[in-house]
């Protein structure tokens, strides 16, 4: 192993631990849809991950979640989706770790700059409507049967 690579996994290493490294949003998704089987749906699967507790600690209440979901989430996505509960934790851009409840968004859909676009303005309204610092975006592959 060369100097440059090991001060290079130093550096990253130190940056992941220290939480100041930033990941930006990405432009457009890229998620590479698998061949599926004849009764099957290739779909990408979307995870958000919308924190439920203000910077000022006060709770995001189910009837603001609520009306969330019906004003942003709804008209964008009508054809369906899922709400889970999950309890979890994370690190702020301060270094602080919080532990909250979450409230985990699950979409199946067909990936599309429009999607994409559906997809960022309801992270958007979220971070904005209930000051929020982010709001965790996962998308994979998936063959579907309904």
């Amino acid at each position: 192993m060369r100097i440059p690579h090991v001060f290079a996994a130093i550096l990253l290493a130190a940056g992941l631990a220290g939480g100041f490294f930033s990941v930006p949003a990405p432009a457009s998704a890229q998620v590479v849809l698998p061949t599926c089987q004849a009764d099957y749906l290739s779909m990408a699967r979307l995870e958000l991950y919308f924190g439920t507790e203000r910077p000022d600690g006060s709770p995001v209440t189910d009837a603001e979640w609520n009306g969330f979901l019906d004003e942003e989430v709804t008209p964008r996505f009508p054809d369906g989706l899922t709400v889970l509960t999950g309890n979890g934790q994370w690190r702020n851009s301060k270094g602080v770790i919080t532990k909250e409840t979450s409230a985990v968004l699950v979409i199946l859909y067909v990936p599309s700059d429009d999607s994409e676009t559906k997809i960022e303005a309801v992270r958007s309204a979220y971070k904005k409507r209930f000051d929020q610092e982010s709001v965790m975006r996962v998308d994979s592959a998936n063959c579907v049967s309904f």
